[in-house]
């Protein structure tokens, strides 16, 4: 975890030559001549990375997905994993672990947009699209 705040530390301090630097190609039509121009967007993916707290004064926008017992337990059954899950881990670990961290996270004072994972991708997609549209016309 470590390792991985100072990774999104060092994405912040500038991230065209954090991508150079790790390989990454910036398409020409971000580079702005001027750096204050430049809009960069570094996505953190993780449900646990909410309850962390070196990252908590990182994120510009946090987003949470969830979706209802009965639907978690069904796409994870149908993951295929090298090791099976043992009988009964679902329901006896995973499922009260998830609930443990999301209360955690929904006592901490992150301003968290909760989405609907019911929703298409597509759906999922559209709305988080449109709300950092909004913010950097807001931040404009």
């Amino acid at each position: 975890m470590d390792a991985m705040v100072n990774t999104i530390r060092g994405w912040s301090e500038n991230p065209v030559k954090f991508a150079h630097s790790h390989g990454v190609n910036v398409s020409p039509s971000t580079e702005v001549a001027d750096p204050e121009q430049q809009i960069h967007i570094l996505i953190v993916e993780g449900f646990l990375l909410y309850n962390y707290k070196p990252l908590m004064d990182v994120y510009n926008k946090c987003y949470y997905i969830s979706i209802p017992y009965e639907e978690c337990k069904r796409r994870r059954s149908t993951r295929q994993y090298t090791v099976p899950d043992p009988p009964g881990l679902f329901e006896g670990h995973v499922w009260p672990m998830y609930l443990k961290h999301r209360n955690e996270m929904v006592k901490s004072s992150l301003d968290i947009a909760y989405l609907d994972g019911l929703k298409s991708e597509e759906g999922i997609y559209s709305q988080v699209y449109e709300d950092i549209q909004n913010t950097l016309l807001n931040c404009l």
